[in-house]
């Protein structure tokens, strides 16, 4: 279950040829689990219909403020009932006359009026010709609102409707998306914390075209760095070569070598309160890496290789206790064993260990089924699940782990 399961989401649509993508945010949105309450300003309906929405959500779609309550008296007072019912709103595509009324608090249409009511975090996601975007005045509008604690996603840079190409272009639905779970997760378990995460794996050079490294895809990684944010922590994501998107909200620091990794790590962890080591990060490397092309003889070519750092004992060694930590490993055999050594000699909180030959919990997989090693000689089996979802569970057990040492 993802954090916009059972949420009430207000989605404000405006009038930008983008808004034609608002009908994919919000069947995302309901896909997740929201109910999404679409409110669509005089504009937005130029260019998208109210029906488009009333089929996704299966709820009334708003817009009209007056127009609406004279066909349906039941309406008089919607704008207030969904704005102090709502847990966030997006405002997607957002338009310069939009932002400007929600700056300057004007309750002239459905939505501003909605705006005004709610207390709910906002997020905002532009999408104009370039010049109205660096139009001082939007720049003003927009920092209002930022300065009041919204969160602005985009715009992007790109080739825009009219043919130009600038900043302007709406920002994807992913970031979209990312924002809103972010928003929603501000006052979670992880309030004001900082979160380190390491993940995919490593690439140790032979030479410059090839290199050591092993399977890890990242997307657990990836997944636990999102499940922190959504927990509302400041997420620092340490990443090896990987082919996924940065999450939204997560600071990113790419990597290449495991000795790149254990000095950003540590360095990133100077000012956190929780790693989660979930990298493969290898364990051997070429003692000596060739500055050119080793050329094909027909012999076999031997390969040194040295002992890389283990990271997740160096860190234990530097910060002691004063960070609780949490490993994972990936083992072929006797996962109960090799889980319960390392929880003690790496010096961490929880280990997290998942047999990587059992089929849907290998290396790029979207599922994965791990077991939580506790120092106190726990064990928690989780079933086969989606990666985020074991990425949630994982995080919620490590921020009591975080809020069990303070008390």
């Amino acid at each position: 279950m993802t954090i916009l399961a059972g949420k009430r989401v207000v989605l404000g649509v405006c009038g930008s040829v983008a808004a034609f993508k608002a009908a994919q945010l919000c069947s995302t949105l309901v896909q997740a689990g929201a109910e999404v309450d679409v409110i669509l300003t005089r504009a937005a309906r130029e260019f998208v219909t109210p029906l488009t929405f009333q089929s996704l959500t299966r709820r009334a779609v708003f817009g009209d403020l007056y127009g609406d309550v004279a066909a349906n008296p039941s309406l008089s007072s919607a704008h207030v009932d969904v704005g102090m019912h709502a847990d966030v709103l997006v405002i997607c595509p957002a338009t310069a006359t939009t932002i400007a009324r929600l700056a300057h608090g004007l309750a002239d249409d459905m939505l501003a009026c909605t705006a005004l009511v709610s207390r709910a975090p906002m997020v905002v996601a532009p999408a104009m010709n370039v010049a109205m975007w660096e139009h001082p005045a939007t720049q003003a509008n927009l920092s209002t609102l930022l300065a009041r604690g919204a969160a602005q996603v985009g715009p992007e840079f790109g080739r825009l409707a009219e043919g130009v190409v600038g900043m302007g272009r709406l920002a994807s639905l992913e970031d979209v998306i990312g924002a809103t779970r972010a928003a929603l997760g501000r006052g979670g378990p992880l309030a004001g914390r900082r979160v380190v995460v390491t993940a995919g794996g490593t690439h140790e050079p032979i030479d410059p075209v090839r290199f050591v490294g092993n399977r890890s895809s990242g997307k657990m990684g990836y997944a636990l760095a999102e499940a922190a944010r959504d927990a509302g922590a400041t997420v620092t994501l340490v990443s090896g070569p990987v082919s996924l998107a940065r999450p939204w909200g997560v600071t990113v620091v790419p990597v290449q070598t495991a000795r790149q990794m254990a000095d950003a790590t540590l360095d990133a962890c100077d000012s956190a309160d929780l790693l989660i080591m979930a990298a493969a990060v290898a364990d051997y490397r070429p003692e000596v890496a060739a500055d050119r092309k080793l050329k094909r003889t027909g012999d076999a070519l031997a390969v040194t290789l040295a002992p890389n750092p283990d990271i997740l004992a160096t860190v234990s060694a530097r910060f002691g206790d004063r960070l609780v930590k949490v490993g994972f490993a990936a083992e072929t055999g006797e996962v109960t064993a090799e889980a319960t050594r390392k929880v003690h000699a790496k010096g961490a909180h929880l280990i997290c260990a998942n047999d990587v030959s059992e089929v849907g919990s290998g290396f790029g997989t979207d599922t994965n089924r791990v077991t939580l090693f506790g120092r106190d000689g726990s064990a928690e089996a989780l079933p086969m699940l989606p990666k985020p979802e074991v990425a949630s569970r994982i995080v919620a057990r490590a921020a009591e782990v975080v809020r069990a040492r303070e008390e």
